[in-house]
């Protein structure tokens, strides 16, 4: 097991019970909903610079590579569509988009990490 994805896992459910308690308190979006799912976009950030650097150090992706770059630019693009969306309506119900898009990060990162080890797809 990786540690970038053991980091990743918890960091996405912290921010996804985050920010489902506070959608279950109707409450709208505020700091520490926006900064748990800006905690996500960071964490993918690091994310980013270490395979960038497992890659240019020789390791490989043992799957294929250009699904696992697909799938990390788009895992970057989820928490902040929703962070704009949340901004754009502040109602309750953005805190459960907030909740989505860490739970889709988290399936996506699952998903990388079988690509990176060389797993075949379900």
């Amino acid at each position: 097991m990786d540690p970038f994805f053991l980091v990743g896992v918890i960091v996405c459910a912290v921010a996804a019970l985050l920010c489902i308690g506070a959608g279950l308190l109707r409450q709208p979006p505020n700091d520490i909903t926006i900064l748990s799912t800006a905690a996500v976009e960071l964490f993918l950030l690091a994310y980013t610079v270490g395979a960038v650097i497992r890659q240019v150090t020789g390791e490989p992706v043992l799957g294929e590579a250009w699904e696992f770059w697909g799938y990390l630019l788009t895992a970057l693009l989820v928490p902040v569509g929703a962070f704009w969306w949340s901004i754009l309506e502040k109602t309750r119900w953005s805190n459960f988009v907030l909740a989505a898009s860490a739970l889709t990060v988290f399936v996506m990162l699952f998903r990388m990490e079988q690509i990176w080890d060389g797993v075949a797809g379900l």
